[in-house]
């Protein structure tokens, strides 16, 4: 059994060696470097630009403007392709523009023979621009005759849905004993990824563009960058080497086709695109401002009726993922409370900020914040628990979601919750903080989400995987699966080893993906791939498990049914009786003159199932009130994500989670003057949590098996950074009798509660 032990990664050496090759290793000789001219305007048209003075450096070799490039817009987003042209991701940006629409925008690249001359030649090129209104928040972007940032559209409003099953929601308020109105904001924030975007591009014949990138989203990135030179998606291949984090900034298509487009016109050379720290706050993506209004009603004896959310989600200069975050948050919020009734009134608008994306939680962190401060104030009103309140409402194995009406399989939120305060001694401490005075002070804190284990039925839900016996009894796992740094490839070849009965050191696992070569998977977003991937290599393994086993009584004689796979060998029924080793099997089948025949077997799943995963987090705060200070003493997050395939891995991603959620919490925001200016955008500007701003974070597992998965699999990697936010949230007001509503809880915010409190 080796899922649900914690083996080591498989990259481990490679990595902490320097042996790992990340994507600006991998240079290639006569690589010419490109660097964008940006805009040092939010919103304008280009009223001229003067590309000589950047043409005569010694050194450039190409300065291409928005006049040069296809006239094809083209999407963003890592979403797979959609039939259904209303669903597909909205098209709105061209690789170079005579519009700017944010600080940074993309206007013209020069290509030089090194990154220095590229930089000297990017600050030659003069450019004239004609100002026009700067649009930041929804209500100067949704006012009436407001400037429209994007010419196909009427207004800034990207998408507006309204979703509720059942119509009942008025209703059930009215009915409601008690009814509470919250009003709540969450900041734009970085992903600050140590490896920033690069990619580089070259042809390796007339026709045929390779593009090696930081990636996330390999086969994605081959068909936008198809779409946006207008050429066939089979003439782009894509390459993902290792990866040094994404968080989801690298689930959107950053720097690819230009670098493409810049090989293209210079012949085919190697042209590479490599941002710097700057240049990834201002001009890739961003996670989502979110403005909300929620209204709940519930009865007195705690249970929860009804809940009406009211979103703005800002999505920036271009659309990216768009209205699919809110809409995602939407959609995965109800698992948590699926007895209440909820409507869910989202709009995503555009504005002169730069372009939000993907971002680890996909709105959930935004939405969740928004719904739990709330449920935190029923608490108050009804001067019950907070904790209990929760466990009351919190979602059963059986519960049908009111929402979409799904039967849920697998919950164990209530042993979660119940676990969590334990571990933090929820209890005593609650009593032991109640009623402080003083200028230190400690609160307790408790939130909750739900989360999904993939995109369906919004997308395509494919993953494949390939299985290959090689001639000395060594396995290849290939898989379209893309390894981030999460640890998927470890994850993924433990599942195979025990799919396989083969030890997972006979495994030569393929992390390099390769669309030209490797299984089709489209990417490493949602918390999917280990979900979906299992069943994929489930599927693989039996028809690879079948042809080892049907080879081996061929050629042993022993019949088929007494012979099975153990450690790696082929075994009699005893399953110890040894009958031929892997590696002698493996010669037989390659070079046998009468039967030989190599061992390979693929398969490619289609997932139609998305089970829900839960979280809560626990935290011990102190407050010092002179200083506005809130620290972290302890935390816990508590996770349902069904079983485990490796707990060292597991509670690797939720720490990471939880540092990502207390940086949201507490320090993280990207700050944009009224002129669209990002004045932060630089890591010693940028202020977010490192090793010595952080308490030790730990965390538990209650492992709930899921039925639609073979393995019992669900997903994990984004839910622990969703609850941390409001769970400190609610320590403050706990601790100081002062509620704030909105993050980060920086001293500048704090401070103003504090005082409108009168402390």
């Amino acid at each position: 059994m080796i899922i649900g032990t914690s083996p080591n990664r498989l990259d481990a050496v490679a990595k902490v060696s320097g042996k790992a090759r990340y994507t600006e290793d991998l240079t290639l000789p006569g690589m010419r470097h490109a660097v964008l001219v940006r805009s040092h305007i939010a919103h304008g048209l280009v009223k001229s630009i003067d590309t000589k003075a950047a043409l005569a450096l010694p050194g450039v070799e190409a300065v291409f403007t928005f006049e040069d490039v296809p006239d094809t817009l083209y999407p963003t987003a890592g979403h797979p392709y959609n039939l259904v042209i209303e669903k597909r991701d909205v098209s709105d940006r061209r690789l170079l523009t005579s519009h700017v629409r944010h600080y940074g925008d993309d206007v013209a690249v020069v290509v030089a023979r090194d990154p220095l001359t590229a930089a000297k030649g990017a600050q030659l090129v003069k450019v004239e621009y004609e100002e026009l209104p700067v649009l930041i928040g929804y209500k100067e972007a949704l006012a009436p005759g407001a400037t429209v940032l994007h010419e196909f559209m009427d207004n800034n409003v990207l998408r507006h849905s309204v979703i509720e099953h059942g119509g009942r929601v008025d209703e059930l308020m009215k009915e409601a004993e008690l009814v509470l109105e919250g009003v709540y904001h969450t900041p734009i924030v970085q992903h600050c990824h140590m490896e920033t975007a690069v990619s580089y591009a070259y042809m390796d014949d007339d026709d045929h563009i390779v593009i090696v990138s930081s990636t996330q989203i390999p086969q994605i990135v081959r068909r936008v960058v198809g779409q946006a030179l207008d050429i066939p998606w089979s003439r782009v291949r894509v390459i993902k080497p290792y990866l040094g984090g994404g968080f989801g900034n690298k689930q959107d298509v950053l720097v690819e086709p230009i670098a493409a487009f810049c090989s293209w016109k210079m012949g085919g050379v190697p042209v590479q695109v490599a941002l710097s720290r700057e240049e990834c706050f201002t001009s890739t993506r961003t996670r989502h401002r979110f403005d909300g209004q929620i209204k709940m009603g519930l009865k007195k004896d705690g249970t929860f009726t009804a809940f009406d959310v009211k979103v703005w989600s800002q999505t920036g200069a271009y659309a990216s993922h768009g209205h699919s975050i809110a809409g995602a948050a939407g959609s995965k919020s109800p698992y948590l409370y699926p007895r209440a009734a909820m409507r869910y009134d989202a709009t995503t608008y555009y504005a002169n900020v730069p372009s939000a994306g993907a971002m680890r939680g996909y709105g959930q962190p935004q939405v969740t914040f928004i719904m739990d401060c709330l449920v935190e104030e029923a608490a108050h009103a009804l001067k019950m628990d907070p904790l209990e309140l929760r466990l009351k409402n919190v979602a059963r194995v059986g519960d049908v979601c009111q929402f979409n009406h799904h039967t849920i399989h697998a919950a164990g939120i209530y042993e979660a919750l119940t676990r969590g305060g334990e571990l933090i001694d929820w209890r005593k401490k609650r009593e032991a903080y109640k009623n402080q005075t003083g200028p230190v002070r400690r609160g307790l804190g408790v939130a909750c989400c739900s989360y999904g284990s993939n995109t369906y039925p919004a997308a395509v839900e494919l993953a494949g995987a390939r299985l290959i016996l090689n001639q000395d009894g060594r396995v290849t796992l290939a898989m379209g699966a893309t390894e981030i740094g999460q640890g998927a490839d470890t994850a993924l070849t433990q599942i195979a080893s025990e799919a396989l009965g083969i030890p997972m050191d006979q495994f030569n696992t393929v992390t390099i993906q390769d669309t030209d070569h490797t299984p089709f998977d489209t990417g490493a977003y949602a918390s999917r791939q280990t979900y979906t991937s299992s069943t994929a290599i489930a599927d693989a393994a039996r028809q690879f498990k079948d042809k080892i086993l049907d080879l081996a009584a061929l050629i042993s004689g022993v019949p088929r049914s007494a012979l099975s796979i153990n450690g790696g060998n082929i075994v009699g029924s005893d399953g110890e009786h040894l009958v031929m080793t892997l590696g002698e099997l493996a010669m037989q089948s390659y070079y046998n003159i009468d039967f030989g025949n190599p061992i390979v077997s693929e398969a490619t799943h289609k997932t139609r199932q998305n089970p829900p995963v839960y979280c809560c987090t626990f935290v011990d705060v102190e407050v010092d009130v002179p200083l506005c200070r809130v620290t972290v003493k302890e935390a816990w997050n508590v996770h349902d994500s069904g079983r485990i395939v490796n707990p060292k891995l597991a509670s690797g991603q939720v720490h990471g989670g939880m540092g990502m959620g207390l940086g949201m919490a507490l320090y993280e925001e990207m700050l944009i003057d009224e002129k669209g200016k990002v004045l932060n955008d630089n890591l010693l500007d940028y202020k977010m949590p490192t090793i010595m701003d952080l308490p030790d974070l730990d965390c538990a597992f209650v492992e709930v098996p899921d039925p639609t998965n073979p393995y019992g699999i669900r997903a994990l990697g984004e839910p622990p950074l969703v609850s941390p936010a409001p769970a400190v949230r609610n320590a403050v007001w706990h601790a100081t009798g002062v509620k704030v509503d909105e993050i980060p809880i920086t001293p500048k915010v704090l401070f103003r509660y504090l005082e409108k409190a009168g402390m």
